[in-house]
């Protein structure tokens, strides 16, 4: 490709790019491909010789676009914002096509200038102390952009780390650094994002999940004080405190004051996780959850969330910079110039060694839309969410289990757990809206989260009724749930989405899910037996192997029961049911064959004793 079909396929890609994000209202939400779609569509190699662009494009829309979540519908409702916005495209633009590498100020000075003025512009948005501020003269802290909160929250915890193994050796000198390490433990709530769990286990420490309070689903100060005092009396040593402020299942709050206050006292090192709520901040009104940031050590959130700057983009601070360069100081000759020391050198301040330009997207959506057109887009999520919460209050069949805050509601169908998991999956596999569960406190939920810039009134209202003429469905076949069954018959694995339309995909948040997950349902058999489901709970075995060896690898599961209603297991279970139907139908009396069993246990845990 030469500069001047540059010049005619980027014009050309600037309009595809407007009509679709345009048109995004009509496309199906979900995709409706299967795991493994598009391996039969593509060469088993690179071709040897370039191809044209045109046929690259005509590929791109044929091969990748079908399989393609559209994150930016206004029926998108799962996970937290991934927003972009054409001011964001076009700075990414430019800053891809400067394709720097700023990991020291000398490898490209505006990189790193223009990050550190656009982190002080977001840190006086928030609220932040100037002491998070590089411009402050005071401050020995200031911002980075990372890659992802996940990122930053591992990159707290691995500061965290070294300042207490530091302040141990010193006040112990016959400690080395492996023994304090073993030592170390880590306090997050229950609700906190599986993201703080693996820093733990990156960083090789243990990780103390605090009980959040069962109506606010947040932890406090006094909930920490006891976990520390009784880790202190086993021979722990405390050190680091992750607080949530809007937790992944419910958006729910740690309260930050009490929990800074004990990490004052304790000298633990305190982090904030605000990747979703700090965007909010912007607004004075919901700035309230951030009191006590100023005895935090560090705070991050992605503006890449909610903001309208694409992916990836996670706005982090720090007090004392001091702490990042202890731990990930690398000054090799190559990297040394002449203004080192005296100038900021973002590889000290992160994992990998370069960066993108990512502070000119960022610089360029604070310009566009200016503080008042953000904190207008913000407002306007949370006043839809408001929206749909009085439309699901007003259903009396519908219940909410967490209080809502900022731009998410969390709700459920009245009774079993099993019906609101139906409902999420029957809605989901229409493509028409997405949204994904969690589990708070053993109740299953649907989390709904406003994401799109685009959404308006009549989209939610569109959206909730579909909703609840599904719910209608399901609870209309649960009233003829006693009706006998007929004879168990197998059904082929082609007649499997025939027979059941909804059998598909169900994507669990939470730590601790209400049922197996299941990642691809294409490998089972489907059968409708009740007698089947006992018969395969009583015998189950392993297969071609001694029953005494169950460490011997082992076939996957190649069944699973359903009868009238939908089910699903773990798809990484690797046992396999040796049971033979035609000696079953010998061995057994014809009353036996007639009685009538539930065709799944009744609550998570018999479900996962006889799986």
């Amino acid at each position: 490709m030469d500069v001047e079909e540059y010049r005619q396929r980027g014009k050309e890609l600037v309009d595809f790019i407007a009509d679709y994000l345009t048109g995004i209202r009509a496309r199906r939400v979900f995709p409706a491909v299967q795991p493994g779609y598009m391996r039969p569509m593509v060469p088993d190699e690179a071709p040897q010789e370039g191809e044209s662009f045109q046929d690259i494009f005509e590929d791109f829309q044929r091969i990748v676009l079908p399989g393609v979540t559209h994150w930016q519908s206004p029926h998108m409702h799962a996970y937290f914002p991934a927003l972009n916005s054409y001011a964001s495209l076009l700075g990414d633009m430019l800053a891809d096509s400067i394709n720097c590498l700023g990991f020291t100020w000398a490898s490209s000075p505006a990189c790193t200038e223009l990050e550190m003025i656009v982190m002080d512009w977001l840190a006086k948005m928030i609220g932040l102390p100037t002491t998070f501020m590089h411009s402050s003269k005071d401050s020995k802290g200031g911002g980075v952009i990372q890659t992802t909160a996940s990122e930053a929250t591992f990159i707290s915890l691995m500061a965290g780390r070294t300042e207490a193994i530091r302040t141990n050796k010193a006040a112990h000198p016959n400690l080395n650094a492996s023994e304090i390490n073993a030592r170390l433990v880590a306090y997050c709530s229950d609700q906190a994002h599986s993201s703080v769990e693996k820093a733990g286990l990156i960083g090789l420490v243990r990780m103390h999940y605090l009980e959040s309070d069962y109506e606010t689903l947040g932890i406090n100060g006094e909930t920490l004080s006891q976990a520390l005092k009784l880790d202190r009396e086993a021979g722990l040593i405390p050190f680091w405190v992750c607080a949530t402020l809007g937790t992944t299942g419910s958006c729910s709050f740690d309260n930050l004051k009490e929990l800074g206050q004990v990490c004052l006292k304790e000298n633990l090192w305190l982090h904030v996780d605000a990747a979703y709520a700090g965007s909010a901040f912007i607004c004075p009104e919901f700035r309230h959850w951030l009191e006590g940031v100023e005895m935090a050590n560090s705070i991050a959130f992605n503006p890449s969330k909610w903001l309208m700057v694409h992916f990836d983009c996670t706005a982090m601070w720090v007090q004392d910079a001091g702490a990042l360069h202890r731990t990930f100081n690398v000054d090799p000759l190559y990297l040394q110039h002449e203004n080192s020391g005296m100038a900021i050198d973002y590889m000290h301040w992160q994992i990998a060694l370069s960066k993108r330009f990512r502070a000119l997207k960022l610089w360029f959506v604070l310009r566009s839309f200016g503080v008042t057109g953000l904190q207008e887009h913000i407002r306007k999520g949370v006043r839809l969410a408001a929206r749909f919460e009085a439309m699901v209050a007003s259903d009396t069949r519908f219940e909410i289990p967490a209080k809502r805050h900022l731009g998410m509601v969390v709700f459920r169908l009245r009774g079993d757990n099993e019906l609101t998991e139906t409902l999420l999956k029957r809605v989901n596999s229409s493509g028409k809206i997405h949204c994904v569960p969690a589990s708070l406190k053993g109740r299953y939920v649907i989390r709904f989260t406003i994401t799109s810039p685009q959404t308006t009134v009549e989209d939610i209202c569109t959206d909730f009724h579909f909703i609840k003429e599904t719910a209608r469905a399901i609870l209309a076949n649960e009233e003829l749930k006693d009706i006998p069954m007929a004879p168990a018959r197998k059904v082929p694995l082609g007649e499997t989405r025939l027979r059941n339309s909804h059998f598909g995909t169900s994507l669990l948040l939470a730590n601790s899910p209400m049922s197996p997950k299941i990642v691809n349902g294409s490998f089972a058999a489907i059968f409708d037996s009740n007698e089947l489901f006992k018969e395969f709970t009583r015998r189950l075995k392993l297969s071609e192997v001694d029953e005494n060896s169950p460490a011997v690898v082992r076939r996957r599961l190649k069944g699973m029961v359903m009868c009238g209603k939908q089910f699903s297991l773990d798809s990484r279970m690797d046992v396999v049911s040796t049971m033979n139907l035609q000696e079953k139908e010998k061995t057994e009396s014809d009353s036996d064959s007639q009685k009538s069993l539930p065709c799944m246990p009744e609550s998570p845990e018999q479900e996962n004793s006889s799986n």
